[in-house]
């Protein structure tokens, strides 16, 4: 079953869990320190909370949850053949799992995933790794120029 994500950046995590717990009817799936993630059957929607990881109230990234890695690599393949520019394609630890993903910027730079857990796991992020940081200058430039070969199409 694949579902959206919606990844929100919150200043107080205990408040944010209280709120969207009591507006979908549901406890957390996941509860880690900085982090809480919400596996919602109806709607669709996988919602993660993130503390200390950008400014309050903003998205983080949004993406796709899918039932396998194969359905990542499925993606990916759609996506490269469509000309669009990922930006990672790899197994990563992020979010207290070790998740199959592809990253890509949407054409006004909103990023998404599209992952799979292939295990929950301690750990929340691999060193240095952050799902939202913004992707550098020469991906951001390949982003522009697929979106002008897209739009001459």
């Amino acid at each position: 079953m694949g579902r959206v994500q919606l990844s929100l950046n919150v200043d107080d995590l205990d408040a944010a869990v209280a709120f969207y717990s009591t507006l979908f009817g549901t406890a957390p799936a996941k509860v880690r320190p900085g982090y809480a993630n919400f596996a919602i059957d109806d709607p669709p929607l996988k919602l993660c909370l993130m503390s200390g990881a950008g400014r309050p109230g903003t998205v983080d990234h949004l993406g796709v949850e899918v039932a396998d890695a194969d359905e990542v690599e499925v993606a990916f393949g759609r996506l490269t053949a469509a000309g669009f520019p990922h930006l990672g394609h790899r197994e990563v630890q992020c979010c207290y799992a070790r998740q199959a993903k592809v990253w890509l910027d949407d054409p006004a730079g909103q990023r998404w995933e599209v992952y799979t857990v292939v295990e929950d796991t301690e750990e929340a992020c691999a060193p240095g790794y952050h799902a939202g940081r913004r992707a550098p200058r020469p991906w951001r430039r390949l982003t522009r120029r697929a979106k002008r070969r897209l739009s001459s199409r």
